[in-house]
């Protein structure tokens, strides 16, 4: 997940460009597999282009300059990394977000449309530029710099009757997001979860939002939350994973923590529940917590037990690190099924 620290304008809907030069270009990229039909799940939240910088032999300091031969481009952040392991294993999966007309050419936003996405929710705003990330990846870790102002203000997307009716043909709303300031979103949320969606969120790393007094309120409408160790007790004030789980299922109704590569761990009828992951040589650890929330999400809108969607996201969480980029690893679902099987 992207680590939010700050979260546009006049901007049109995809479909507002129906018959022109924009248009041609993303229903152009469309499959068949991602037109429109009953969608499973829906992601909204904030787009990234990632430029990853990986196997580097040393951390720079300020004044330094390190070379790598391994570098790679992806369409990154929470919301296309979800989207992109969750269509894959076969949820009918839809996004909703925001991105500039430079993206609309490129094979990374190619790559997301080919994968069986829906993009009808998306609008292209004709001012800004597409969020972009540069990522350094060094010893199983990475680190992040990111330009972002076209996701400012997201709480307007999301408040547009177009955004809200594309939702509700979905079963199940992830947020891909930070939900900064929460007085802003609260009511959005609410009136999402009277309409029988369940909900999801993966919030990232904002100190404003975790430490915020209105958390709890916010959190009290959803199905799931997604925090990583450090974002769990962020969020409680805690100092283990455990006692954070118990405060956050006071909030939420099953809280999910993702523990890298010891796997995860969620809080349930009183209970913690622990599912241990795979062994993987770690490459680049860049949106595999996100890839866990699409592994995780696709057990559950398959029906799958809890103990299950654990398992389905700690393969898919650990497989997206031996790669560079989140979504470049991600198994088939005839592989995801072996996988978890050794796991038991």
């Amino acid at each position: 997940m992207r680590k939010h620290w700050r979260q546009n304008v006049s901007v049109f809907a995809a479909s507002r460009f129906a018959g022109g030069r924009i248009s041609a270009i993303i229903w152009g990229v469309m499959t068949p597999a991602s037109a429109p039909n009953d969608r499973g799940l829906a992601i909204f939240g904030e787009f990234f282009l990632d430029l990853v910088f990986y196997d580097l032999p040393r951390v720079p300091r300020l004044g330094e300059e390190v070379k790598t031969a391994s570098f790679a481009r992806f369409p990154g952040g929470g919301l296309a990394t979800t989207a992109m392991v969750a269509s894959r294993l076969g949820t009918p999966t839809q996004i909703i977000t925001k991105v500039g007309r430079d993206i609309l050419s490129t094979p990374e936003w190619r790559k997301l449309v080919q994968s069986g996405v829906s993009i009808q929710g998306c609008e292209i705003d004709p001012k800004l530029p597409t969020a972009m990330t540069v990522c350094a990846a060094f010893d199983g870790d990475r680190m992040m710099i990111t330009c972002d102002k076209i996701n400012q203000k997201l709480e307007k997307l999301l408040s547009r009757s177009s955004a809200q009716n594309q939702i509700r043909s979905a079963k199940h709303l992830h947020l891909a997001c930070s939900m900064s300031p929460p007085d802003k979103w609260l009511p959005l949320i609410h009136k999402l979860r009277r309409t029988g969606l369940t909900l999801s969120a993966d919030m990232g790393w904002n100190p404003e939002l975790l430490e915020s007094p209105r958390l709890p309120s916010l959190l009290s409408s959803f199905e799931f939350v997604f925090p990583n160790a450090a974002e769990a007790k962020a969020m409680t004030g805690e100092q283990s994973v455990e006692a954070a789980a118990r405060k956050l299922a006071r909030w939420v109704r099953i809280p999910v923590i993702k523990l890298g590569h010891a796997g995860s761990l969620a809080f349930r009828e009183g209970k913690i529940l622990r599912i241990k992951s795979i062994t993987v040589r770690t490459v680049d650890a860049t949106g595999s917590g996100d890839a866990f929330n699409g592994g995780f999400l696709y057990g559950y809108l398959a029906g799958w037990p809890l103990e299950e969607c654990l398992r389905s996201g700690n393969v898919c969480g650990a497989l997206a690190t031996t790669r560079a980029g989140g979504s470049s690893a991600i198994p088939t679902l005839k592989r995801l099924r072996e996988l978890m099987k050794k796991m038991h």
